[in-house]
């Protein structure tokens, strides 16, 4: 077995590696792990810290032993951080550089990022979640029910959320019947600042066993901006196997910061002549076409001449579905059964995604 342990294998490992002679240091990250309900390992010497150096999950390494570890060069490794008080010099730097930690962390300023840190050891080292996104071609295609439908079979597989990115939508949590349920949501995440703990995103929304929902609530304004939508984004993705995105048809910059992070893009469109227009017009905003696909909903016209029309390859084709509002209505979702239409589509899709990285 290698030495050195790769972002692949730290899937699994559950506690942080201490390494620090410092009491009042140790002290405060050992607090740390508490609250994060994690029980770390501590090493105060070199010899000790090696030879648990690659079966942690995180490793944060105290300014006092620093320069003595980069002497020792441990095998390279992912989730390497140095912490210390107040200011660093520049050879805590150098030490840092060459133990091969990501950075200095310095106390207090750096505590709230470190509490997100330790929160997220289950899921450090885990592939990134594989991230799909839904866009209408028209108003009324169907996309946001479709997204839904994904993300009740993904959920079946492991843990799965909807990120619901549209302000005009009839939003996610209302389709799968979670909007009583208790959670966070976007206008709480917006007032929040620093790293978002993968974790603590994934058990705070509204969810249903393995399918959770992020969207909006009473009251919250439905503007997002970049900085939060990348930081939801990153934590959603380290938590969950699959996160599909309910994609405005605005062209604004957070709608591009959105699509940018999904693995597809895939257009829901209606197999009408007004529909296959629509979709055509705003296949001209994606620059690159390789990650998106076409989703044809309804029976005017051939799906393949659909998708030869809007210029983007099929992936999946439906016909409308029984019985579709009554479910809705219900709180039991979109998807009652994998036989209909939306459950034959939805599977389709999934069967070929790309694997999460």
């Amino acid at each position: 077995m290698s030495l050195s342990a790769s972002a692949g294998s730290l899937v699994g490992m559950t506690h942080a590696l201490l390494v620090t002679a410092d009491d009042a240091l140790l002290d405060e990250l050992v607090r740390l792990c508490a609250a994060a309900g994690t029980t770390p390992h501590v090493s105060a010497d070199v010899g000790s810290a090696l030879r648990g150096w690659s079966s942690a999950a995180l490793v944060l390494v105290g300014a006092d032993l620093a320069a003595d570890l980069a002497r020792a060069s441990p095998a390279r490794r992912d989730g390497v951080h140095v912490v210390a008080w107040g200011s660093a010099p520049d050879e805590l730097f150098r030490a840092a550089l060459m133990v091969g930690a990501e950075g200095v962390a310095l106390l207090p300023g750096s505590t709230e990022w470190l509490a997100a840190l330790l929160g997220d050891i289950g899921d450090v080292g885990r592939a990134r979640g594989l991230t799909i996104g839904l866009m209408a071609g028209s108003g009324g295609a169907g996309a946001t029910t479709f997204a839904c439908a994904l993300a009740q079979l993904a959920a079946k597989a492991g843990p799965t959320v909807v990120v619901d990115a549209d302000p005009l939508g009839p939003g996610v949590d209302r389709v799968l019947g979670f909007e009583w349920r208790p959670g966070v949501r976007w206008g709480e995440l917006s007032r929040t600042a620093g790293r978002l703990s993968a974790r603590s995103l994934r058990e705070g929304l509204p969810r249903y066993a393995d399918l959770g929902v992020l969207t909006w609530g009473p009251g919250d304004p439905r503007e997002l901006d970049v900085s939060s939508v990348r930081e939801v984004m990153s934590a959603a993705r380290r938590g969950h196997d699959t996160v599909v995105v309910d994609l405005p048809r605005s062209g604004d910059t957070v709608t591009e910061e959105l699509a940018n992070r999904c693995d597809q893009v895939l257009l829901v469109v209606a197999a009408t002549v007004t529909g296959i227009a629509s979709a055509g017009r705003l296949v001209g905003r994606f620059g690159d076409l390789s990650r998106v696909r076409l989703v044809v909903r309804g029976g005017g016209a051939e799906p393949e001449a659909v998708a030869g029309a809007v210029g983007v390859p099929l992936i999946a084709a439906m016909g409308d579905q029984r019985g579709l509002a009554e479910s809705i209505d219900l709180g039991l979702g979109p998807v009652r059964s994998r036989r209909g239409p939306l459950g034959r589509a939805a599977s389709t899709v999934l069967g070929l995604m790309p694997a999460a990285a």
